[in-house]
């Protein structure tokens, strides 16, 4: 882990999509860390092609998307004023690659596996992806992130289905397996959730900062992930390239790291088999 302390002012901008997640052992608010992000939406960046948000909060999940860049969004602004409480939230502002700026093409995207709502985000961008899905989940916009999640929970859902409700370290160790097939395609940055997991994967550039509060037995957690920091009081630790974490409760409780191969046409008939 590599302290950020640089200030945030001399962090560039990666030009395509940002992510933004949170999760905590209770529900909180971040509205001064959406308010930073979402002024990367055409404001202090160039990701003028929509917008998203999911809060999760127990079983129930609240999500707003918007085609419009942040910056000029008036719900991104009320978003950023009020004060919803959650335990796990995803934000993305997109650099379109794949699929014009509409609501169909903007993360997070969300599918419901098991009685939950799983709402996913991706920043990259992939090449020659195309594997076979069987129809359990399908995309509904153009955008390889879309096509990259249903194939995602269609392998979930297809070998976790002996287990009547799996447990997030099983997930874990079959999404590091899968999402090594995916980043073979190009850069696959991801945030994943069900609410009470926070599942992130960094194949390029991705940072976290922990928030403690000490009060006893109940301490209040939380940790930020975004793929630059957002300033603050707290220090910001960038990933490894190819790390994967996993936070839970507002703590990180695995750890691994990836190993993708080159492009090759073996691999694209492979993810395609």
């Amino acid at each position: 882990m590599l302290p950020c302390s640089e200030p945030l002012a001399r962090f560039i901008v990666h030009p395509m999509c940002q992510l933004f997640a949170m999760n905590s052992n209770r529900p909180m608010t971040v509205q001064a860390a959406l308010r930073t992000f979402t002024a990367r939406g055409g404001r202090t960046g160039e990701h003028v092609d929509g917008w998203g948000m999911a809060f999760h909060d127990g079983e129930g999940c609240r999500l707003f998307i918007d085609p419009q860049q942040a910056a000029d969004s008036a719900l991104a602004d009320f978003l950023c004023l009020y004060p919803i409480q959650a335990t796990t939230v995803l934000a993305h502002v997109r650099k379109a690659t794949h699929g014009v700026p509409a609501p169909v093409n903007c993360h997070p995207f969300q599918r419901e596996w098991r009685g939950r709502i799983w709402s996913f985000c991706h920043n990259g961008k992939l090449l020659d992806f195309a594997p076979a899905l069987s129809g359990d989940y399908v995309p509904v916009g153009q955008t390889d992130s879309e096509y990259a999640f249903c194939w995602l929970m269609e392998q979930l859902r297809r070998q976790l289905k002996a287990q009547a409700e799996p447990h997030w370290q099983d997930i874990a160790t079959l999404l590091a397996e899968l999402a090594s097939q995916i980043g073979r395609h190009g850069e696959f940055n991801l945030t994943f959730t069900d609410g009470q997991a926070l599942y992130t994967l960094c194949a390029t550039r991705l940072t976290w900062t922990q928030h403690t509060q000490h009060h006893g037995r109940d301490t209040p957690r939380m940790v930020q992930i975004a793929t630059e920091p957002l300033g603050g009081a707290h220090p910001w630790h960038s990933f490894v390239p190819g790390e994967m974490k996993v936070f839970v409760r507002g703590e990180e409780v695995w750890s691994h790291q990836i190993h993708s191969q080159p492009i090759t046409p073996r691999a694209v008939h492979a993810l395609a088999a």
